[in-house]
């Protein structure tokens, strides 16, 4: 929370903050007068062209708004964008005043389009602004005032709208509030274009092509917006139904949907912060599937569970005087609180995984895959109900989609398994203090290289590493039954010594080159095997080898507090008799990155064992 009181965050915060709200203030005015004021007839018909009209400019103008993202300094498009938003509100004024139905479409796209120029921007300015350790924390309050935004602004345009002279009270909200944002705007710092030489092209179609394909160059990423895109359809699809569910299930007042969908903002915000709590600082992708199994089974439970139709109309205290009713209130909060769970990390990862310069272009086309799910979201709902399912069917059936989706993902993508594994293990087995992890760069090709004190070295760094990586492992453990599956997921390389099986020595030379090739973070252990007696033994030549074939950095990796674990080899083999030191201390230690031509294994070895001795 600290970060709200930061110029490098705060002005900016506040800026997106307040177009979130303005946009939900018109947009939700804007439906209850279809509905109820402006005109009688069609309004469902108006309400859902007025959804489309909003969606469309994310598909016709992302691919350049992420161009010129990268292309243009990003604290100057803000204050232009938001120029252009007051521009565009003056419009809408007008609109209410003549009652124009096709005038206040126009705002409407207008206002879709602003939003798709500033999209791309600010998720790619964070990185910009924040280092990775502060980066959860950043998104996690991103995702929770956008949650709180829309529900406020939601709020406050239906109040407005209501009234019988509305045109001067919502006049005079969307403009006080838009040139808000634009007096704020101006204290946002500078940040630098990444690609200045970037020669823009305005055919959205090839553009649009090209942007994707960047995307889908980097699995783990494109996965990952995927992922992202999904959450959108499952949130989107679970919020519009809330209104008709408090309606035809709770048989709740207008204040009862409200309630609803302060529960699912609140609990956004709540999974959001919780988010950024555990991960202390790193981009902790173990939180992904335990959000998408709190989806799932609160998804499945709201719409299974039996509630009670009451005759009388239920109001906001009478919901909490109810069991049955206080029961769904908390699914739909335990629903909330995980997606923000699922949602944040998901985020954090393409911004530390993607390259600076391409960066506001995978946004854009995550912006546009958004779009595409909430209408494939909304479409899926409309099936469904016309083959005869209820509000509560239609949950369950996304909840159990949510479930396959997960699985799909987390099967492309064996990082988020393996490091909620990672994570839930160590914190559960050891006290874990982590030191200097910003010296592991945030990305292009490198060797992780660390001393070797137990069999669960290679769960403890990928528990605090802040990115994925390959980890060179001993065939005999790579193959061991059950785990081998676990391994090969995780993209493991297995490695025999030339005596052993020397044609498996050479593939895993050939994988490591391929792997760092491909600019991924490769782990290995010089020492070749478990240290018998806690020290340092000597390097074996093959990282030699290595970095002759493909000359990468090399980050130096130090382990201190695993000796006398249950995992080492204390008592001459590892796992003998009970086990002990459970939650004991230890430390991961990184060092300054050795470029590749001072390396010497004397040098490395001398630099590690140097690192288990800092306090």
């Amino acid at each position: 929370m600290s970060l709200i009181k930061q110029r490098r965050f705060a002005p900016y915060f506040f800026t997106q903050f307040l177009g979130a709200f303005n946009d939900n203030v018109f947009k939700n005015a804007l439906v209850i007068l279809l509905t109820f004021k402006i005109v009688s007839s069609y309004s469902n018909i108006l309400v859902n062209l007025a959804a489309v009209i909003f969606i469309l400019p994310f598909f016709l103008f992302s691919p350049l708004s992420g161009q010129i993202a990268d292309k243009f300094e990003k604290s100057s498009l803000i204050r232009k964008i938001k120029w252009i938003e007051i521009g565009i509100m003056a419009l809408g004024v007008i609109g209410l005043a003549l009652n124009s139905i096709p005038w206040l479409l126009a705002v409407l796209f207008l206002m879709g389009t602003q939003s798709a120029f500033f999209g791309p921007i600010k998720y790619s300015i964070l990185p910009q602004h924040l280092p990775r350790a502060e980066l959860m924390g950043g998104n996690a309050l991103v995702e929770a005032g956008t949650f709180l935004a829309i529900l406020l602004g939601t709020i406050l345009g239906g109040i407005l709208a209501s009234y019988d002279h509305y045109v001067l009270p919502v006049a005079i909200a969307i403009l006080t509030f838009s040139t808000l944002g634009l007096v704020v705007s101006y204290y946002i710092p500078t940040a630098p274009a990444e690609d200045p030489a970037l020669k823009i092209d305005f055919n959205p179609l090839r553009s649009g092509k090209r942007i994707f394909s960047v995307l889908a160059s980097n699995q783990a990423n494109f996965y990952t917006v995927f992922g992202i895109s999904w959450f959108w359809f499952f949130g989107s699809t679970f919020l519009t139904q809330l209104p008709n569910f408090s309606r035809e299930y709770l048989n709740g007042d207008p204040y009862v949907a409200t309630l609803l969908m302060a529960m699912f903002s609140i609990g956004i915000g709540l999974g959001s912060y919780l988010s950024s709590l555990l991960s202390k600082g790193r981009v902790e992708l173990g939180l992904v599937p335990v959000g998408a199994f709190g989806m799932t089974v609160s998804g499945a439970y709201l719409g299974m569970m039996d509630i009670q139709f009451s005759t009388d109309p239920n109001t906001i205290v009478s919901m909490f005087q109810s069991a049955p009713y206080i029961k769904a209130l908390l699914a739909l909060l335990v629903l909330a609180v995980s997606g923000g769970l699922f949602i944040v990390p998901l985020y954090a990862f393409v911004q530390t995984n993607t390259p600076s310069e391409y960066l506001s272009r995978n946004i854009a086309a995550n912006n546009i895959l958004n779009a595409l799910f909430m209408v494939i979201g909304g479409i899926f709902a409309i099936i469904c109900f016309s083959l005869g399912n209820s509000i509560q069917g239609l949950f369950v059936i996304v909840a159990l989609l949510n479930a396959v989706v997960g699985l799909f993902i987390f099967k492309r993508v064996p990082e988020f398994t393996l490091q909620m594994i990672a994570w839930i293990l160590m914190h559960s087995l050891y006290r874990i203090g982590k030191h200097n992890l910003d010296n592991i760069p945030r990305e292009g090709a490198a060797v992780l290289a660390c001393n070797h004190v137990s069999f669960v070295d290679p769960l403890v760094i990928g528990a605090v590493c802040p990115r994925p990586m390959r980890f060179v492992m001993y065939h005999k453990i790579y193959n061991v039954p059950i785990a081998h599956h676990l391994f090969k997921n995780a993209g493991a390389i297995p490695i025999a010594t030339q005596k052993e099986d020397p044609e498996l020595l050479e593939k895993a030379y050939d994988a490591i080159a391929e792997a760092l090739e491909n600019g991924e973070l490769v782990c290995i252990f010089p020492e070749g095997g478990l240290t018998p007696d806690g020290t340092i033994q000597d390097f074996k030549p093959g990282i030699g080898r290595i970095l002759e074939r493909t000359p990468v950095p090399v980050v130096p990796m130090a382990l201190s507090g695993l000796w006398g674990t249950w995992f080492s080899r204390v008592k001459g083999r590892a796992m003998k008799g009970w086990p002990r030191n459970w939650l004991k201390k230890i430390d991961v230690y990184t060092g300054a990155i050795i470029p590749v031509d001072d390396i010497s294994l004397p040098v490395l070895q001398q630099r590690i064992a140097a690192l288990r001795l800092e306090p």
